[in-house]
C-alpha cells in the first residue's frame, strides 16, 4: 500500500489516473493531459505500473493502460477508518453546534 500512496501524491500521476478511470487510454493520450515531455510520462506510469495500481497491455504498436482496481480497494479500506473517525467527530460538533442554538433560543 505504501508504494500505492507514494504513486499516487504526484499530482500529474493523478491526472494519468482520473483519465484512467475513464477507460483505458495509451502513453500518447495520456501524454496529451499532463504538462510534461512523453518521456516524464511514460516515467510515471512506469511508477505507476511498479506500484500495482496500473497495467499495460501491448497493442499491436501501442501500449494500452488500465487501471487495477485491487490497489485502489486496499487504500480505500485503510481510508475508511480515518473517514469513520472523522464522520464521528463531525457529527459531534454538528450536536454541539445544535445544542447551541437551542440553548440560545431558549433563553431569549
Amino acid at each position: 500500500m505504501d508504494a500505492a500512496l507514494h504513486a499516487m501524491s504526484d499530482p500529474n500521476r493523478r491526472v494519468i489516473l482520473e483519465a484512467l478511470l475513464r477507460g483505458p487510454a495509451t502513453a500518447g493520450d495520456l501524454a496529451g493531459l499532463v504538462p510534461i515531455a512523453r518521456p516524464g510520462v511514460s516515467r510515471h506510469l512506469r511508477v505507476l505500473r511498479e506500484a500495482g495500481l496500473v497495467e499495460v497491455e501491448q497493442d499491436a504498436q501501442w501500449r494500452v493502460y488500465r487501471l487495477r482496481p485491487d490497489p485502489f480497494a486496499e487504500v480505500h479500506q485503510w481510508l475508511e477508518h480515518y473517514r469513520q473517525l472523522w464522520e464521528q467527530r463531525l457529527d459531534a460538533l454538528h450536536t454541539e453546534v445544535a445544542r447551541g442554538k437551542h440553548e440560545r433560543g431558549s433563553t431569549t
